[in-house]
């Protein structure tokens, strides 16, 4: 922060239709002018889209989005069926987890084209430092760059913007070892700066007000000589997530049918509206007896449910599986075995 503790969040106006080979590094600099140019201590922060569209990551149509979202996902964390199709939220090529992977195909023309994030954000947002540094002259002030892009959040309604790629930035204040106001000591408070300017910044620019980068004036301490460790190192992984997959998709992938799997199809998957329990009992149904041939179910999510197979070990098993697929769905039903080969 300035001595005083201001803030200052300013919009760069006046960029132009972004394309691909426009020297963006140039606009932005010319931007900046307004506000006296980009300065010591500065941070700019410029949507993913500019980026994307500079960098020509476009995909004209005909273009299967579904594809596109599938070559840039690590790995689906959670999938639902929405009036518009499926939507997935995924660990994305790009680092974060977002829907979609970030294939974002708003303000992206008249066409129905769709943009891609690089798989790089980091390497991407050092080339972009790199090439306003050049364009800034002696003496080139020290400034740091941060590109942002749009999700949403566990537990929290509506979408933020967050960090994506990172240059010259201290991208977490760590204040573990210090102590708070009232002196007692900080073990766990590290803040996401990063994050909180992409936010910030996502205040005066945005997809409806078509100004897509920002400059922030007064956090001088946060500026770095060196490009620092990027926005990738901000994402968990590993040990360290602990919500690695939706609660439904982390038992469904414990009974064989993980998210954005063929398995995950067959059984049939949720939706976001509110579901009838006899659409979730037959998905639950479907999970249980997914590579278990020999066993039936029978019943109704009012009356109970039951379980037959012509052996006992094989009916008990679907049965135990049964009452967790159910659970899964949010539904209380009693399940029981009965004994011999008859119909369910």
């Amino acid at each position: 922060m300035t001595g005083d503790g201001a803030l200052q969040v300013l919009p760069l106006t006046g960029i132009p239709e972004v394309t691909a080979g426009l020297d963006l590094a140039g606009v932005l600099v010319s931007a900046a002018d307004r506000w006296g140019g980009v300065q010591d201590g500065d941070v700019v922060v410029v949507s993913s889209k500019l980026v994307s569209k500079a960098l020509g990551l476009r995909r004209e149509p005909p273009v299967d989005r579904d594809e596109v979202v599938r070559e840039h996902t690590v790995r689906v964390v959670a999938e639902r069926v929405t009036p518009a199709g499926l939507t997935q939220v995924v660990e994305s090529a790009a680092g974060p987890v977002l829907a979609a992977a970030g294939v974002d195909a708003s303000n992206t023309g008249a066409t129905d084209a769709v943009l891609v994030l690089p798989h790089d954000p980091d390497a991407a947002t050092r080339d972009l430092h790199q090439a306003m540094t050049r364009r800034l002259g002696d003496p080139r002030p020290r400034f740091g760059l941060l590109v942002t892009d749009t999700a949403g959040r566990p537990w929290r309604d509506g979408q933020t913007d967050l960090a994506l790629g990172a240059c010259g930035l201290a991208v977490l204040e760590d204040l573990r070892g210090g102590r708070d106001a009232d002196g007692r000591p900080l073990a766990v408070t590290s803040r996401a700066v990063a994050d909180e300017l992409a936010g910030a910044a996502d205040l005066v620019k945005g997809k409806a007000s078509g100004i897509g980068a920002a400059l922030v004036r007064g956090l001088d301490a946060l500026v770095l000589d060196d490009p620092g460790p990027g926005a990738r190192s901000l994402v968990r992984t590993g040990p360290g997530d602990w919500f690695a997959l939706g609660h439904r998709e982390a038992v469904r992938a414990a009974l064989g049918a993980p998210p954005g799997g063929p398995e995950a199809r067959q059984v049939g998957l949720p939706g976001v509206v509110p579901e009838p329990p006899e659409h979730r009992q037959a998905r639950a149904t479907a999970l249980a007896l997914l590579g278990h041939e020999g066993a039936r179910v029978g019943g109704s999510v009012a009356a109970g449910l039951h379980v037959r197979a012509p052996d006992p070990v094989l009916a008990g098993r679907v049965a135990a599986r049964l009452e967790v697929a159910l659970a899964a769905e949010d539904l209380q039903v009693e399940v029981k075995v009965l004994s011999g080969p008859g119909d369910a």
